[in-house]
């Protein structure tokens, strides 16, 4: 039966988990090395939202104020987005937004901005995908009908929000590319028993409740980390792309979804990335710099342009039915190649990209799983400026691969290789959180980690210098290393594709003890 005909349909009346009010949901936002998006949420609208910041905790003598405090159908909070600019890069500052709850009890948090664009001193991001809520609403020790014992909690044991909350000293900001909450779940997460049931009409309190949870519990790091993100299908729409409930002969979509819970609207409101000073759009694709890294986020649910449909597009192959989010044809990828262009490699010899969904994979689900029409948009220009590194999830496991240019292995592997490196890490966990790699492993799988390892974790990217960059593997249970490996690029011969492409690198030698033949070597698995 499909689900427009069940739209009025009642699923048993029984008390649903609330929509309860948010607390603050405090986050940050890089924007450009002299800024920073202080975000958080209230209860009601506010007239003018105001943070109050300084070089200490107790000297908050300035103000920085806006007129933004946005919500839409069926929130039950307000998103409150205030720009401080015309700070210093690489400096700690104090900040308290206001009005917060309990404010008389209220205590500044602290930030640092990013590092100015050419700093060569070595630093480390957090990279999760696919991370939803935890607790009562989410991945915890127990599961519904149908969901595997590996895929849960064991008592006891530290999830990853834990996880990331015990490492802030590790990491100067979190990047989560795509599947945020996991709030789409709640209709999957009743059919199978695990939350008690409600009706159709009422869902959107469940969806916002799970909503709610995730950011809560996320303003342990995004307080005092910024949090940058980008689209995830899980973000499109309330029903996770369709749901079946076998037992009532009942197949649902988006027609069940409440105004406000399609189309990325909590996405949209939630979070202010800095696409305005990167020339992208929204918080679906934009760049930024750090250190000698420059940063990509690239949208692969919708606008891939050249002819395709996005995947989670009105016609796509997810049935999604979210619109483009820009109305010029081909606007990605034109923003990409000039963003691409742009970059100075002498300041920021790194580029790393990250998308949702992958293009090399070894999953079973192939049609679900990998984005073919991604590739033909994205990957060209990724091998004709020189990516280094491309991040993604959407599988809910993890995969190392090796530097790959149209399927094609370089031959170099880490050794200098020209073609971009890849990793997808969709483990970072939530409710029946992990999938399985296909067997035989793809000739390009270097390292693999899956449901039967029944290991939930993140990425953590360090930049040692312009030369050699290491990504980990951190299980989140326990916070250990298990897997590492180490990219080498000798940027001597590295062209700098700006203004003067004839010049090169000549201020980028090994440093803090790291040379061409110190690489970590991880034995294939």
């Amino acid at each position: 039966m499909k689900a427009s005909i069940v739209f009025a349909a009642l699923l048993p009346a029984v008390a649903a988990a609330s929509g309860q009010t948010a607390t603050s949901q405090i986050r940050l936002a890089y924007h450009g090395d002299d800024g920073m998006m202080v975000s958080w949420n209230t209860a009601g609208h506010v007239e003018r939202p105001t943070v109050r910041w300084g070089a200490s905790a107790d000297k908050l003598h300035n103000t920085a104020s806006s007129n933004v405090s946005v919500t839409y159908p069926t929130s039950t909070t307000y998103n409150n987005h205030v720009l401080i600019s015309g700070l210093a890069p690489g400096h700690t500052y104090f900040y308290l937004p206001s009005p917060l709850p309990h404010a008389e009890d209220a205590k500044p948090y602290n930030f640092t901005t990013s590092r100015k664009a050419g700093d060569k001193r070595p630093f480390s991001v957090a990279v999760v995908v696919d991370l939803g809520t935890m607790g009562r609403l989410g991945l915890t020790t127990s599961a519904g009908t149908g969901v595997a014992s590996n895929n849960m909690l064991k008592p006891g044991e530290k999830n990853t929000i834990d996880s990331l909350a015990s490492s802030l000293s590790g990491f100067d900001f979190l990047w989560h590319p795509g599947d945020i909450a996991y709030a789409d779940y709640w209709l999957k997460e009743e059919i199978q028993g695990f939350l008690p049931n409600t009706t159709i009409a009422d869902g959107h309190r469940v969806y916002e409740a799970i909503l709610n949870d995730f950011y809560d519990e996320m303003t342990a790091v995004t307080a005092t980390r910024p949090y940058m993100v980008g689209p995830g299908n899980h973000e499109a729409n309330c029903d996770n792309g369709g749901t079946t409930d076998s037992a009532h002969n009942m197949t649902y979509s988006a027609s069940i979804c409440s105004p406000g819970q399609t189309n990325f609207t909590g996405f949209k409101n939630h979070f202010r990335m800095p696409s305005d000073v990167s020339g992208g759009t929204g918080n679906f694709w934009y760049s930024f710099n750090s250190g000698m890294a420059h940063f990509v986020q690239l949208d692969t649910e919708t606008d891939l342009g050249h002819g395709f449909v996005g995947p989670d597009e009105a016609g796509g192959s997810e049935g999604e039915g979210a619109a483009p989010v820009n109305a010029t044809a081909n606007a990605q990828a034109a923003w990409l190649a000039a963003d691409l262009a742009a970059v100075d490699r002498r300041a920021t010899p790194w580029i790393v990209v990250a998308g949702h969904r992958p293009w090399y994979l070894s999953h079973k689900n192939v049609t679900g799983s990998v984005c073919w029409s991604c590739k033909d948009v994205f990957e060209p220009l990724l091998v004709k400026y020189g990516v280094d590194l491309v991040l993604s999830g959407h599988a809910h496991l993890y995969e190392r691969q090796a530097p790959l240019a149209d399927g094609e292995v370089d031959p170099k592997g880490l050794d200098n290789p020209s073609a971009p490196w890849y990793i997808t890490n969709g483990a970072a966990g939530h409710y029946d959180g992990l999938d399985a790699l296909q067997s035989p492993r793809q000739a390009y799988r270097r390292f693999g980690l899956d449901t039967a390892d029944a290991v939930y974790g993140w990425s953590r990217l360090t930049f040692h210098n312009c030369t050699h960059l290491t990504h980990d593997f951190v299980a989140s249970k326990n916070n250990t290393v298990l897997d590492s490996a180490t990219l080498y690029k000798a940027r001597s011969a590295v062209e700098h594709r700006a203004a003067s492409p004839d010049s090169v690198l000549t201020d980028c030698g090994d440093k803090n003890g790291y040379g061409k033949d110190d690489m970590r070597r991880i034995p294939v698995r």
